[in-house]
């Protein structure tokens, strides 16, 4: 038995996720406005490296026009119809649920690396002679990892403003920039400027598909970050602002390059007037942090989750906010892609080879994603199977493209989000299997309390004066752990409170709900669960603990007479209190698996990188405060 920590749902009262921002129109403004510094920060600054990131070999007008008119098509078609109109609706509860685990990962080492880097270029177009870009991106990358342990709370409020400033100036460059060089730029939305692109690229246009796919990387935040906003704030925000100024930005963009044709490898800062480039520039970069801090605050939040649904080995995170739970903090997943992005940014350099990287992660999870979405409308919705077809079909013809041109990128950089989702995969894959085969074990092999009566009616077993806390995380039933502890050690405390931690996804727990207690039907024998929410401070020292949990087991004593046992509450009371007087005793399991020569080679391979894992992962225990002296971990190993 390993003490673990599980969450339970809120109770009736809390407030859920997506009924936070009910309040009209006016409150939809507003939070479609804080959406802008959170939600679409990776999507918003893809033109820095959209055009940069493709492989160009002297395009001509026709070819301009063709790439314009496919990301017009691809930002209306993925974004419009398919996430704001299809995607939006398919919530749970109003959270993005599981749709909103795919890319974040990678996201949170590509798109600090790209969107960095991209910015920075824009020193190179001044001063040709600046050859430090990269080891400049890699300080300032290494400067936001660094800071991560202090928080967002302080600076949070600069992003939206940030944000905004870089999704108005843009399009207006845009607009002034096509009415400059190309009045006539929007003749592409008609799609047979696609077919003529095609036909006259052949082979070359299909593999350039795989750079311009990045015009709608972090379509997919829109519904990761479900549960922070509600739909129809996220809806108005992309329609009326980020939709319309990429548009524009990417039409002034193609616009200058239509004159201007080899300048491609510049795409962003060539367009961009000489009397307002240094401001741009700073909005730039600011804009890019701000898109990076996004992707890496949603990667402490999913790595927090997937610890406390058990599917990734326990880290250590810290709330860096008593307000918000988003707000959190682990160190070892921090260095761990401060390292990635870092490596990514010097080892690649070219911003082209991390482009063909961010493009394989962005198409393959809006392919997934069309897949089970298909699945919703057919098993959920209940939509015809002539609509849901169509919707398949049509997207995915579309998304197929894409995914067999970026498959073409594969040795340059598109086996990156490969490599990273095969290591992650393997470690939450073992890591969960073997949490769930010591869960089978403890359940097929759990003390019943008739049990536990049995054992201490032996004459042999000793009842011990003093307190024992027994950690367990089994509520149904006792830990098999306990059998291997009394029928070892032959005793068993006078008064032995098995007592479990139990986390809650609400932000703090009401003190008269934080500690729940009851007997067990045997003299001396209590359960007790200690709940506590996600901003709740669990530093208690050791004497503030035992005195919280035995102040309510005398409180609960006192309200409920032992009719099973016929003693009076004066006599049980005085139990705990000389219990407690003759010393305290915490007592934890330190489970491992016993892998013989008979295990299956599966279970030799899953089962010792399991213990692998958890070897070197945090105790899941929080710091109580515990003295050395009062601590006691007993072994036992469980067969494989």
């Amino acid at each position: 038995m390993d003490m673990e920590i599980g969450p339970t749902l809120p109770r009736n009262g809390d407030a859920s996720s997506g009924n936070k921002y009910r309040g009209g129109w006016w409150r939809d403004i507003m939070v479609a406005y804080r959406t802008l510094g959170v939600v679409f920060g990776g999507l918003v600054t893809s033109p820095l490296y959209v055009y940069p990131s493709m492989n160009l070999n002297s395009p001509t007008e026709e070819d301009y026009l063709g790439i314009f008119s496919i990301m017009f098509w691809t930002l209306t078609l993925i974004g419009v119809v398919k996430y704001v109109c299809i995607a939006l609706n398919a919530d749970d509860q109003g959270e993005g649920g599981t749709f909103a685990l795919y890319s974040l990962l990678c996201d949170g080492i590509l798109t600090p690396a790209i969107s960095v880097l991209s910015a920075m270029d824009g020193l190179q177009v001044p001063f040709p002679s600046v050859a430090a870009v990269e080891a400049l991106s890699a300080v300032i990358l290494l400067a936001l990892f660094l800071l991560q342990k202090k928080g967002t709370s302080r600076v949070s409020f600069l992003f939206s403003p940030i944000m905004a400033s870089w999704t108005l100036t843009t399009p207006m460059i845009g607009i002034y920039s096509f009415l400059r060089y190309y009045p006539s730029i929007f003749k592409t939305v008609s799609p047979h400027y696609i077919v003529g692109f095609f036909l006259r690229n052949g082979k070359r246009g299909w593999q350039l598909l795989g750079g311009t796919v990045l015009c709608i990387t972090g379509a997919e935040a829109m519904f990761a970050d479900l549960g922070h906003f509600n739909k129809r704030s996220i809806q108005m925000a992309f329609l009326f602002t980020i939709y319309p100024s990429l548009v524009l930005t990417y039409a002034g963009q193609t616009a200058y390059l239509i004159k201007n044709p080899n300048d491609h490898s510049d795409g962003f800062y060539k367009f961009v007037p000489n009397p307002v480039y240094w401001p741009m520039f700073v909005i730039a970069t600011l804009a890019a942090i701000v898109a990076s801090q996004s992707l890496i605050s949603a990667t402490f939040s999913v790595i927090k989750q997937s610890v406390v649904l058990d599917y990734f080995p326990r880290v250590k995170v810290v709330h860096t906010s008593q307000h918000k739970e988003g707000e959190v903090y682990s160190p070892e997943i921090n260095y761990i892609l401060m390292c990635l992005c870092v490596g990514v940014v010097l080892g690649f350099g070219d911003g082209e080879d991390i482009g063909n990287a961010f493009g394989v992660v962005v198409i393959l999870v809006m392919f997934i994603t069309t897949i089970l979405l298909t699945l919703v409308m057919i098993i959920i919705w209940r939509t015809p199977i002539i609509l849901a077809g169509l919707y398949f079909v049509s997207f995915s013809i579309l998304e197929g493209a894409y995914v067999s041109a970026v498959m073409t990128k594969f040795i340059k950089g598109g086996w990156l989000p490969f490599a990273v989702s095969i290591i992650l995969a393997f470690i939450m894959f073992g890591w969960y299997y073997g949490r769930q085969r010591k869960v089978e074990y403890e359940m097929s092999n759990k003390i019943t309390l008739e049990c536990l009566a049995e054992l201490l009616s032996r004459s042999e077993i000793q009842r011990v004066p003093g307190l024992c806390f027994f950690y367990s995380n089994i509520q149904d039933g006792l830990t098999p752990i306990l059998g291997h502890y009394i029928q070892n050690v032959r005793s068993l405390h006078k008064v032995t409170i098995f007592t479990t931690l139990q986390y809650l996804l609400v932000a703090k727990v009401a003190p008269n709900e934080r500690i729940i207690v009851k007997r067990l039907g045997i003299r001396g024998v209590y359960s007790c669960i200690v709940q506590y929410g996600y901003a709740d401070s669990f530093t208690l020292e050791g004497d503030d603990f035992v005195t919280q949990i035995t102040s309510s087991l005398r409180a609960y004593i006192e309200r409920n007479l032992d009719e099973q046992l016929h003693i009076s509450d004066e006599e049980e009371i005085l139990d705990l209190e000389e219990a407690k007087s003759a010393g305290v005793v915490h007592v934890r399991g330190k489970t491992r698996f016993h892998i013989g020569k008979e295990a299956g080679w599966s279970d030799k391979i899953l089962l010792r990188f399991y213990e692998f894992l958890h070897s070197n992962c945090r105790s899941a225990l929080p710091t109580l405060g515990v003295p050395l002296q009062q601590r006691m971990e007993i072994g036992m190993l469980y067969k494989a």
